[in-house]
């Protein structure tokens, strides 16, 4: 790890600025996030680092992609730390952005896309999620006009839905989706994960047990998928102490159920767990640890 001077930039107009001389000189690679920055998004930032010839952070918690009962105002924030780990991982610039500029006085402009991408799982568990992410996604492309942009698979439907929306609204850069990180015990990594109490992490396990057993049994050659979902809801439902709020087994690419699971497709999982909701996701025919005995 070397540690480099990081800019920290806190205005929109002096960003715009910054970001544009970058662009001038060379590639920029953008990584943006929430904060709260674990060893997941520094992957990223290291991804970034070696495509690019600058390395540009968002750090934005955005209100837009949060619902009315969520943890909007408990959610981890520590932009010192942040910016720490940003240097010693080389980052040139740290954007670390107002609400009152990101969304000014009479905002009234939100990205939606259709229905039959947004409403599924984690849209219907999380109604309107997705116009916040959709939004702040594109803003953070224009301000910022990345030569590519790095967003973590964990996040799966996500991912698909941004890179729809940049492809269809001619938005710079490429989207780069990259491997999820995990703790060694399997967790998908999240700044969420810092809620759980040590008894709500082991439940939390619980989803990658489901992901491996439904791998498993593909491995093993079944391939209908109501019984690869009705595995990782079984599973699921043994481990937790909440019902999921989905388990589903689905295409790559638009979230349909297929009769027959084919390699490539992506079980995925949602659940309340604790304080918080944790999400996991993995693409049949690919392999999934080991990790230690789960629960």
């Amino acid at each position: 790890m070397s540690t480099t001077t990081l800019r920290r930039l806190h205005d929109i107009d002096a960003a715009r600025e910054a970001c544009a001389a970058l662009a001038a000189a060379g590639s920029v690679g953008l990584v943006p996030t929430m904060g709260a920055l674990h060893e997941g998004h520094l992957s990223l930032v290291r991804r970034a680092r070696a495509e690019n010839d600058a390395v540009v952070v968002t750090v934005f918690v955005n209100p837009l992609q949060f619902g009315a009962h969520e943890d909007l105002d408990a959610y981890p924030r520590d932009e010192d730390g942040d910016a720490a780990l940003l240097a010693g991982e080389g980052a040139d610039l740290a954007l670390f952005l107002p609400v009152s500029g990101m969304y000014p006085e009479g905002f009234a402009t939100r990205v939606t896309q259709d229905e039959r991408l947004t409403t599924s799982l984690e849209g219907a568990a999380r109604p309107g999620h997705f116009d916040g992410v959709l939004t702040v996604v594109a803003k953070l492309l224009l301000l910022v006009g990345p030569t590519r942009s790095y967003f973590g698979h964990k996040d799966y439907q996500q991912t698909v839905v941004v890179r729809r929306m940049a492809a269809d609204l001619l938005l710079p850069g490429e989207i780069v989706v990259c491997p999820t990180c995990r703790d060694p015990d399997g967790l998908a990594l999240s700044s969420r994960n810092a809620y759980l109490s040590p008894e709500e992490r082991a439940e939390g396990l619980s989803l990658v047990a489901a992901l491996q057993e439904v791998e498993r049994l593909f491995e093993a050659g079944e391939r209908d998928r109501a019984t690869l979902e009705a595995a990782l809801r079984a599973r699921l439902e043994a481990g937790l102490s909440r019902p999921p709020d989905y388990a589903a087994v689905v295409s790559a690419d638009a979230f349909e159920r297929p009769e027959q699971a084919q390699a490539g497709d992506v079980a995925v999982v949602a659940a309340p767990v604790g304080p918080t909701r944790l999400l996991d996701n993995h693409i049949l025919g690919a392999r999934l640890g080991p990790f230690p005995a789960h629960p």
